[in-house]
């Protein structure tokens, strides 16, 4: 009799443990833990002891036991993904071990846009505190070789884009999205190009694209310009366009193009020059590249700046020069 007795009572309170228990539980999973919007980053390595640990540190109340044992139950134990979570006011350790399960990391975004150097998108990935920074001392052919590019040259080869990244995402990475993107945008542009064109490959016609891009940026002058670089091209005449002497003086450019530099040989002078320079002057973006591709019909081999961001077209030298005399002398 006495053994049923405390047997029985054993039972009771092992009952009123488990019940106690599941409420607790509940409870603790329930309660709003984060007063204040807060940052919690995962890195390689960290443990849900790491984890518990940050969250205590800032003053985000979890309890350590109940925490460990959902998440076990959960598995998310087994797959903490690095990266960081953004915990909103009034959240839950359910609603913070929901985030570390779906791996809801925040993202950062990074814009380069069309027209800019490489030299721009290297200064905008170095200010960027996000990202992880590599190459800092890694020479051009290194870079080139490891986004799987057989280029030494990086101009031009990179699509103008905002993209979105989590933190810590290296540099290399960030790059090799954006060259993976411009070759496939070349590649489906240019099995649509137009068939009677001087371009030679696809890389040519990224050429031809980013000194499009860096003459006009009105869109409805691109196809315009186009054509005239593509007569020029078929006509074996220089192209003689300023944008592509101006990259070839680098630093040297302050603002101004004197006679001197219209005479320097360097390799992107094509007043000097026939045919394109070596490589793209900037990143062209998809409509410039369409551009490239499809040019405008016409017998326009001229044009000048009107000084409103826009151009004046002319078929001979002579209504050239007279444009040249009204909107530039």
């Amino acid at each position: 009799m006495i053994r049923s007795i405390v047997a029985f009572t054993g039972l009771m309170v092992l009952g009123l443990l488990l019940i106690w228990g599941g409420m607790h539980y509940q409870i603790l999973l329930k309660k709003p833990l984060v007063t204040n919007t807060v940052n919690l980053e995962i890195k390689k390595g960290d443990t849900l002891d790491s984890v518990i640990k940050q969250l205590k540190a800032q003053r985000i109340a979890v309890h350590a036991f109940w925490f460990k044992w959902f998440a076990y139950r959960t598995h998310v134990d087994r797959m903490l993904k690095v990266g960081e979570y953004v915990l909103p006011k009034g959240a839950t350790a359910a609603d913070i071990l929901a985030l570390l399960a779906e791996g809801k990391t925040r993202r950062y975004s990074i814009t380069f846009p069309e027209g800019w150097s490489f030299k721009q998108v290297l200064q905008a990935i170095k200010d960027n505190p996000n990202l992880q920074h590599t190459l800092s001392e890694q020479e051009f052919s290194e870079l080139m070789s490891k986004i799987g590019s057989d280029r030494e040259h990086p101009e031009g080869l990179f699509f103008p884009d905002t993209y979105y990244f989590e933190k810590n995402s290296t540099d290399v990475e960030l790059l090799k999205r954006a060259h993976d993107k411009m070759q496939r945008v070349i590649a489906a542009e240019w099995r649509n190009r137009d068939r009677d064109l001087p371009l030679e490959s696809p890389y040519q016609a990224l050429i031809l694209a980013s000194i499009i891009e860096k003459e006009t940026a009105a869109a409805e002058e691109r196809k315009k310009i186009a054509g005239v670089f593509t007569r020029r091209l078929k006509l074996g005449m220089l192209l003689q366009t300023d944008p592509t002497v101006i990259y070839g003086m680098g630093d040297g450019y302050q603002g101004n193009i004197r006679r001197s530099d219209l005479r320097e040989p360097t390799p992107y002078n094509t007043y000097v020059n026939k045919g394109l320079p070596p490589t793209p002057i900037a990143m062209p973006g998809k409509a410039a590249i369409q551009a490239a591709l499809h040019p405008a019909d016409g017998d326009d081999l001229f044009f000048v700046a009107r000084g409103n961001g826009r151009h004046v077209f002319s078929a001979t030298y002579s209504a050239h020069e007279k444009f040249v005399s009204q909107y530039q002398r």
